[in-house]
């Protein structure tokens, strides 16, 4: 059997310091107490938190304080995401680092959770990376995965894991949950969904594997979740099955079908050009042309200014 384990680090996550130091201590934990872990995953943009402000250019410092971690374990690393200033742009990137310490490739993310995650592009390339002797592993970051066409699209470079940093705070967790469940299921690999806590999400990540059963859910602390993937159960998968049943990569693969949603301009996708603009909801005033009798001038002169955080996914 090829076997491979992977680690996922629901970290406490600030918005206000660096992260990398706690992250390089949970590094040297996990290598003692699980000598057997080959790979660690944190949550989206863990290292320096959610401010696009403290966005830098890759190599840069922060990355190669990650790179220092990796090759001090000689394991892994996916440290989650970083904000990296490019000369376009930032872009919302996650470096995949060998236990050598050298950066594989880097991701970025395809879909930034607009209109809330403004100001930050979107990626254009999908990536997959191998794992010597073990297998080939994709990556995709938060929001991402709310597009299957993504997750399928890595599959179908021969993903057979599914990397996912997200950093989810909000109330659909419950929603991704199932995504996650069946984005595994629908494509015959292993999903690790890792989410932070504190400033970093709300927790509750999650591992599925080929058979679309849940291996490990995390509830809302910080945790350490090591799990060893099998290549050889994913592709016995993919030969006979999920549990033996179906074979959808197969059938997806001889479809007679063709998607013509996915051309620009297709009179398939008129109704979603009905839609109208992205762009954040606003309050309904019409609520609010009655006089409130039991809010005073005093009330809202005392009244603080909301915070105006943004929301990632």
């Amino acid at each position: 059997m090829t076997k491979f384990a992977i680690a996922g680090v629901q970290m406490a996550v600030s918005a206000y310091e660096e992260n990398i130091t706690r992250m390089a201590q949970y590094a040297e934990h996990i290598k003692q107490r699980f000598p057997w872990v080959n790979m660690l995953v944190f949550s989206e943009l863990c290292a320096l938190g959610p401010s696009p402000f403290k966005a830098e250019p890759m190599p840069g410092n922060a990355e190669q304080r990650l790179q220092e971690i990796a090759r001090k374990t000689g394991l892994w690393l996916i440290p989650g995401s970083l904000f990296e200033q490019r000369e376009d742009g930032v872009y919302n990137t996650a470096p995949v680092i060998n236990p050598q310490g050298e950066v594989v490739t880097r991701f970025r993310k395809l879909f930034p959770f607009l209109p809330y995650e403004a100001g930050i592009n979107s990626g254009n390339e999908f990536v997959v990376f191998d794992v010597p002797n073990a297998g080939r592993i994709g990556v995709s970051i938060c929001y991402d995965m709310w597009f299957p066409e993504t997750t399928r699209t890595l599959v179908a470079m021969g993903a057979e894991v599914i990397i996912h940093p997200t950093m989810t705070d909000t109330i659909d967790r419950d929603v991704e949950l199932a995504i996650a469940r069946a984005s595994a299921a629908t494509n015959q690999v292993y999903f690790f969904d890792i989410n932070g806590v504190g400033d970093g999400g709300v927790g509750r990540s999650i591992i599925v594997d080929p058979s679309g059963y849940v291996l490990h859910q995390a509830a809302n602390g910080t945790e350490i979740m090591p799990i060893e993937v099998d290549f050889e159960k994913v592709r016995h998968e993919r030969e006979k099955g999920i549990r033996g049943l179906g074979q959808p990569l197969k059938s997806f693969r001889d479809r007679v079908c063709q998607f013509d949603v996915y051309q620009k301009g297709s009179h398939t996708e008129s109704y979603l050009h009905t839609l109208g603009t992205l762009e954040k909801p606003v309050a309904n005033n019409s609520l609010f042309t009655q006089p409130q009798s039991y809010v005073t001038e005093k009330d809202l002169s005392q009244a603080q200014p909301a915070s105006d955080w943004p929301v990632w996914e």
